[in-house]
């Protein structure tokens, strides 16, 4: 069996519980995945992030596109992703390529995420929006979620985002207010919530998502979930955080499935149309299957 976890340092891997170790067998499905994504030459954060489903994505033919490059200009302590002060220029056939590798993958449901782009003027806002409008033209039957950036709060660019009209408009929170100074380099919390009630008033449906075992509290967890309400977030994803890096932010404790079960309840309680909580899961972990389910219910 071939063993795929999330690229840990072996020195951190023996930290983690026994519950928190995956294996799979190889797949020729993860195979065509990968070549698709290669033809194209295509980043996804899959990869760049080192999540640990990664493998289970590849295998059902799906992952989740990381645009405008791979460096970001933004270095969070808990994120896997290549930093740079000046990453690369913007591919100007990046559009295209999402979109024919949609075609090919034959999604029905894709999300598209993003590196920060802090060096552009629009922070990558009208490249993003390109490619909404490309996979729509090439898949018009498919569903599109985009977890992009803050844009440093730049109402432009961010009206530019909310003029493409996603079908999710998806943008994370990360961890509690007490945390995120330190965890997150240049968002801060009240901005992102500012963000997501911008989104719904623009009547987009919303999507958040953070970290658990960072350091927060249930009681913080619980504001969390109490301050995504309070602007009007439609779903709520809330997984472990699994550190990949001896120089990333250290794990301060592994979270039990019943503990993710409760954590779930809090928000149900709260109104949250959905929460999907786990130690698995990511901002667009079964994306497709999470969006359906919360449908069954009213968005607004």
């Amino acid at each position: 069996m071939e063993k795929d976890f999330f690229d840990a340092e072996p020195r951190l891997e023996r930290l983690i519980p026994s519950t928190y170790r995956l294996r799979v067998k190889p797949s020729d499905s993860r195979f065509e995945t990968d070549q698709i994504l290669k033809k194209y030459g295509l980043n996804t954060v899959c990869e760049e992030a080192k999540c640990p489903n990664r493998h289970e994505c590849y295998t059902k033919k799906t992952a989740t596109f990381l645009a405008l490059g791979k460096e970001c200009t933004r270095n969070c302590s808990f994120c896997a992703i290549d930093f740079s002060k000046t990453p690369k220029e913007l591919d100007p056939l990046e559009p295209n390529k999402i979109a024919s590798s949609v075609k090919e993958l034959g999604l029905n449901h894709v999300v598209i995420t993003q590196v920060a782009r802090d060096d552009l003027e629009d922070g990558g806002s009208r490249q993003m929006k390109k490619i909404v409008e490309e996979v729509r033209l090439l898949n018009p039957q498919t569903t599109i979620e985009l977890l992009t950036s803050d844009f440093q709060g730049e109402d432009f660019a961010l009206e530019v985002i909310f003029s493409a009209l996603p079908d999710v408009f998806n943008y994370n929170i990360e961890t509690c207010r007490r945390l995120t100074p330190k965890v997150r380099h240049k968002a801060t919390y009240d901005r992102t919530l500012s963000i997501l009630k911008k989104a719904h008033d623009a009547g987009l449906v919303t999507k958040s998502g953070f970290m658990v075992g960072l350091g927060e509290t249930m009681e913080e967890i619980f504001e969390t979930l109490k301050d995504l309400k309070s602007c009007h977030t439609s779903m709520v994803t809330v997984g472990q955080y699994l550190q990949s890096d001896v120089n990333k932010w250290r794990v301060k404790r592994f979270y039990s499935v019943e503990e993710f079960s409760t954590i779930r309840q809090m928000g149900l309680e709260l109104g949250l149309k959905e929460v999907y909580s786990g130690p698995f899961v990511r901002s667009s972990y079964n994306a497709k299957e999470f969006l359906e389910h919360a449908k069954q219910t009213a968005f607004h």
